[in-house]
C-alpha cells in the first residue's frame, strides 16, 4: 500500500466526516471509520486483495479516539520517513451549525460528558487547531449540503485519477409485465408502429433482421434514436461528473418482444461505438401467450 494515496479525514464532530467517508468509499478508496491512529502504519503494511482497484486509502480520524490529538504527530513522522506522505483534510462548521446538527440528531458530542454543548465544541476546535495547521485542504461545511460535500469530495478522491468509467445496463421490457425496478431512464417507445400486427412478422422476436429492418423503416424511430442517444450523450458525463456508478436504461414496448428489444440493441451499440461499458438484456423477449401488441 505504500504507493496508494492516504487521505486522513478529520475536524469537528458533526462537520459532516461520515458523509465524506461515503464520497470517498464511491470514488474507489478503501475506508475505515475511527482508526486508532497507532495503527495506521501496520495497516499500511498489510496487502489488499483488491488494491488493483483502489484509488486510494481513506481513514477518518478525530477524537472519538482518546489520545488522538498527543499520538497523531509522531505517527504522522513516522509515516512521512517512510516515504509516505498523509493528506489531510480538515472539515469544520460554524459553532450555530454545529448546535443546529447536534440538537437535530441528539448526538452527544466526544467531549459534552461533562459541558455544555458549546463549551464541548469551543474546546475540541482548540485541541485540533494544531491539526488544523497541517491539513493540506480545509473544508468548511456550514453552507454546504450532503451532495454538495459529497461531489467536493468526490472531487478530491479522484484528483490525478482517471475517472471511473460508468458501468451501463441497456433493458428492453414490455409495460405489461412491468416496470424494471432498478430502471434510472425509461423511454417509452410505445408510439412507433407496431409489427405485432403484420401477421407474417408477429412470432419473430426484435433480435430477427426483419423486425429490425420494420422498426428502423419508421421515420418516428430514426428521429426517436437522434433525439434520444444526443440526450444520453450529454447525460451520462454528468451522471460520471456526480460520482454515479451505475446507470440502468429501460426501454418499453407493450410487450417486450418487438420495439423496445430494437430499440434498447441501438442505444446499447451506440454506446459501445463510444467506448462505454455496456451491457445487454432483454428482460421479455422469451415470454410466450402475447395476446396484446408487443
Amino acid at each position: 500500500m505504500k504507493d496508494a494515496r492516504i487521505i486522513v479525514i478529520t475536524g469537528l464532530s458533526g462537520s459532516g466526516k461520515s458523509t465524506a467517508m461515503a464520497a470517498l468509499e464511491d470514488a474507489g478508496c478503501y475506508c475505515v471509520d475511527n482508526l486508532p491512529v497507532a495503527l495506521l502504519p501496520k495497516l499500511l503494511e498489510l496487502p489488499l486483495d483488491s488494491e488493483a482497484a483502489v484509488t486510494g486509502l481513506g481513514f477518518v480520524m478525530d477524537l472519538r479516539e482518546k489520545g488522538f490529538v498527543q499520538r497523531y504527530p509522531a505517527v504522522f513522522d513516522t509515516l512521512r520517513k517512510r516515504g509516505i506522505d498523509p493528506e489531510i483534510i480538515f472539515l469544520e462548521a460554524e459553532e450555530v451549525v454545529l448546535v443546529q446538527r447536534y440538537s437535530a440528531t441528539r448526538r452527544q458530542h466526544p467531549l459534552g460528558q461533562d459541558r455544555p454543548l458549546r463549551e464541548a465544541i469551543s474546546a475540541e476546535a482548540a485541541l485540533l487547531a494544531p491539526l488544523r495547521a497541517d491539513a493540506a485542504r480545509i473544508i468548511d461545511t456550514s453552507h454546504l449540503n450532503v451532495h454538495q460535500l459529497k461531489a467536493m469530495m468526490f472531487d478530491i478522491a479522484r484528483e490525478g485519477a482517471r475517472p471511473a468509467s460508468l458501468n451501463i445496463q441497456v433493458i428492453s421490457f414490455g409495460y405489461k409485465h412491468g416496470l424494471p425496478p432498478e430502471a434510472d431512464l425509461v423511454a417509452d417507445v410505445r408510439f412507433l408502429t407496431n409489427p405485432f400486427f403484420d401477421p407474417a412478422l408477429r412470432h419473430l422476436d426484435g433480435d430477427s433482421e426483419p423486425i429490425r429492418r420494420f422498426v428502423h423503416g419508421d421515420p418516428e424511430a430514426v428521429e426517436f434514436l437522434r433525439r434520444y442517444l444526443d440526450l444520453l450523450d450529454y447525460l451520462i458525463p454528468l451522471y460520471e461528473k456526480e460520482g454515479k456508478s451505475y446507470l440502468t436504461i429501460a426501454v418499453g414496448c407493450t410487450g417486450g418482444r418487438h420495439r423496445s428489444v430494437v430499440m434498447a440493441r441501438a442505444v446499447f451499440e451506440h454506446l459501445q461505438a463510444r467506448g462505454r461499458r455496456v451491457g445487454l438484456r432483454h428482460r421479455d423477449i422469451r415470454l410466450a401467450g402475447e395476446t396484446a401488441g408487443s
